[in-house]
């Protein structure tokens, strides 16, 4: 249940509760924009409703409009009614099961009509009115939903009885007139299908409520009043950017912000799927809903409320949830027309039935009243938003988010993933695999020299051998440190002695071997450091998975031929690009969407461009850039691969389970419609088959939360 909420551009979110299929979304978006709503975005499944509105007019106004088209908001104060949907349905199933009794038991009591319309008259009271209100509100909005079928058919039995008390109320025969029960039945079993199917619909969003739950935390507060500091805990709502807290070992840090004393061990896992803890101190930046597993830090809050990851993350998840792929559509289609022609059936029915099958009325009447209410457009409705709600968010727990719907749907058709090397297939961190030393100098010697000069130099292999080198090289004193352009660092040392520290384009040679550094000492070569970029978790296990699934990998990098062949054949990449231009990966990219669904996978950076060219452009980046990110797809950690394939194996399934509840939509409907026009069920069985079919529909979606894609 979400809270309304509106910010500075008249962004209106609200909860409509009552919505059982596609036909009420509508009749609630045309209700919307009769009061002058815009970008209007309703999905009956979970019952959020976002739109603008033009800022004079008033919140309460749409509201209004909503609840008098039959539907409540929730949190506001109409939904504080005695009869919540649990309640209403009890109610109803109180007076219900004496009338069902009656088929099996002889009561006397139970058979007298006049009993018969007591038991039902509450039903009638407490549960009709419902379906009704919302039934005469769609059929104005000239979009009939499916409470316009349970309308008619309870009323029809409602009616039908009555008047068949009345004519034969002294003859033997005025049982044959009375369908009291089934009334009733009706009401009382849609109530119980719609509850279980609400039920099982937000279980379909767990996966946001996980993620809103994080953002639901105290923080302490450190303030300083003449030198002595004070701690005051208040909610995460009302921190201040600058506001300085206090988060200790256990805690949960409030908001995103940066360390300025202590360390700890962070746990990202319920943002970025990585169980590992990371070590963070002084200048880390932090992210809101994370917790500290050990140690204990203070952070200044830089992002707060809808400003920080976690809310960006939570929008990005919304946002594709609603988004519906474009399989959807046809679901759309039948749904918008399938009521009308529900009735039609219905009333063909009875025609036929009486004046050609010669079936009693009464016969006639039930086996109509069995069309209207077996049939079930919620099921269509519901096929593809619960599937796409379950497996997007099986993806957000594993940091993997998606942009649209329909991103699903795309990728789940792909044929071809395009990796690019560094950053990718690579860890993009550089170490040092062997080092050769002359003129007798040692290689703890070299290992200082190269940690000591790479300090002063900002490029990412230099980074990445100081990290390397900084538990265990010793620190010396060095001067004159200059940056040669393209070509490494020139530098002394308090004996006087000139060095050279760069790439291998120092000797001289036309050779440039990117995964070689030269040391010059007074011009005479004393070292060459071998270099490697490891490749990533899991690397060979995710292409080979791919493969088996189909798909052509493709390694597109701008490095050297040598070491992209190596990469490639490590990775079991057959298809390699190498030293590519920009505009040369682009057109290396668009030739292969021509071809077919082209995935390209990138750092998100660099990668851009590529990234907004093919079809479907996957980042593995990190928490932080979530809002810089242009591609479909984003992965928050990015230490293995095998996140690439678990988002491609999620999106088949997704999919397929998809098409598995149209078809059984259409099944169910198709051969439902038929056997009830025919006389074979009851109304009674009638309204318990149409309220179990949604729950199926839900019940195969949330399936998918455990299906293995391996």
């Amino acid at each position: 249940m979400y809270l309304c909420v509106m910010n500075k551009n008249e962004r209106i979110e609200l909860n409509v509760q009552g919505m059982s299929c596609t036909n009420c979304a509508l009749s609630v978006k045309k209700t919307l924009e009769k009061q002058g709503a815009e970008n209007i975005s309703v999905d009956f499944s979970s019952g959020e409703t976002i739109f603008f509105k033009p800022p004079q007019q008033a919140l309460s106004l749409y509201i209004k409009s909503i609840e008098e088209a039959g539907y409540k908001v929730a949190n506001t104060q109409s939904e504080k009614n005695f009869f919540t949907p649990e309640r209403k349905f009890l109610f109803c199933f109180i007076f219900t099961f004496p009338l069902l009794l009656h088929m099996f038991i002889h009561w006397h009591i139970l058979h007298h009509p006049l009993v018969q319309f007591a038991l039902t008259l509450p039903v009638m009271l407490v549960g009709f009115p419902h379906f009704a209100k919302s039934a005469w509100n769609s059929l104005k909005n000239g979009i009939p939903n499916m409470d316009v079928l349970i309308s008619i058919g309870s009323s029809s039995a409602f009616i039908y009885s009555i008047v068949g008390y009345v004519l034969y109320r002294h003859s033997p025969e005025v049982s044959n007139y009375l369908f009291f029960e089934t009334a009733a039945s009706i009401i009382t079993l849609v109530l119980l299908g719609n509850l279980m199917e609400h039920r099982s619909v937000r279980k379909t969003t767990s996966a946001i409520k996980e993620l809103t739950a994080l953002q639901k935390v105290k923080a302490k507060k450190i303030q300083t009043l003449n030198h002595t500091e004070t701690i005051q805990e208040i909610e995460a709502e009302n921190i201040c950017i600058g506001d300085i807290l206090l988060v200790n070992s256990g805690d949960k840090i409030p908001v995103d912000g940066k360390i300025i004393w202590g360390e700890a061990y962070i746990n990202e896992a319920m943002l970025t799927g990585e169980s590992i803890p990371n070590r963070k101190g002084i200048n880390a930046n932090v992210i809101g809903g994370t917790i500290v597993d050990n140690g204990s830090i203070k952070i200044k809050a830089e992002k707060i409320g809808n400003d920080t990851t976690l809310s960006k993350i939570i929008s990005l998840v919304k946002s594709a949830q609603q988004n519906q792929p474009n399989i959807q559509k046809l679901g759309d289609k039948v749904s918008a027309v399938f009521v009308p022609i529900v009735i039609l059936i219905s009333f063909l029915t009875f025609i036929l039935s009486v004046v050609f099958f010669s079936v009693s009325v009464q016969q006639s009447l039930m086996n109509a009243i069995a069309v209207l209410v077996i049939s079930c457009p919620c099921a269509m409705g519901l096929a593809t938003p619960t599937a796409v709600m379950v497996g997007v968010g099986r993806l957000a727990k594993k940091g993997i988010l998606i942009k649209g719907g329909n991103t699903i749907e795309t990728l789940a058709k792909a044929q071809y993933f395009v990796f690019d090397k560094t950053g990718t297939i690579t860890t993009g961190k550089f170490k040092i695999n062997t080092i050769k030393t002359y003129e007798g100098i040692s290689e703890n010697d070299v290992r200082s020299i190269l940690y000591s000069a790479e300090k002063h130099s900002s490029h990412p292999i230099a980074k990445s051998i100081v990290e390397e080198l900084t538990e265990t090289a010793v620190q010396m004193p060095l001067h004159k440190i200059i940056e040669i352009k393209g070509k490494g660092l020139s530098f002394s040392d308090n004996e006087n002695n000139n060095y050279l520290l760069g790439s291998s384009s120092l000797s001289g040679t036309n050779q440039n071997e990117k995964n070689k550094i030269l040391l010059f000492k007074n011009r005479v070569l004393i070292s060459e450091i071998f270099i490697t970029d490891e490749l990533k978790k899991e690397v060979k296990e995710t292409i080979s998975a791919l493969i088996k699934k189909g798909i052509t990998p493709i390694l597109l990098s701008g490095d050297t031929e040598s070491k992209c062949k190596e990469v490639a054949a490590l990775s079991r990449i057959e298809k390699v690009y190498y030293e590519k231009s920009p505009e040369e990966k682009l057109q290396i990219i668009e030739s292969y969407s021509q071809k077919g669904i082209t995935v390209m996978v990138g750092d998100g950076i660099n990668d851009a461009p590529a990234l907004s060219k093919a079809h479907i452009g996957i980042s593995l980046s990190n928490a932080t850039d979530v809002a810089i990110q242009s591609a479909n797809i984003i992965l928050l950690s990015n230490q293995s691969l095998y996140p690439v394939y678990e988002t491609f194996a999620v999106s088949q399934k997704t999919l397929q389970t998809i098409k598995q509840n149209l078809f059984w939509a259409f099944f169910y409907n198709s051969l439902a419609i038929p056997i009830a026009a025919a006389g074979f069920l009851s109304p009674i069985v009638a309204a318990l088959s149409m309220a179990f079919s949604d729950v199926i529909v839900v019940g195969n979606s949330l399936w998918l939360k455990v299906k293995k894609t391996n």
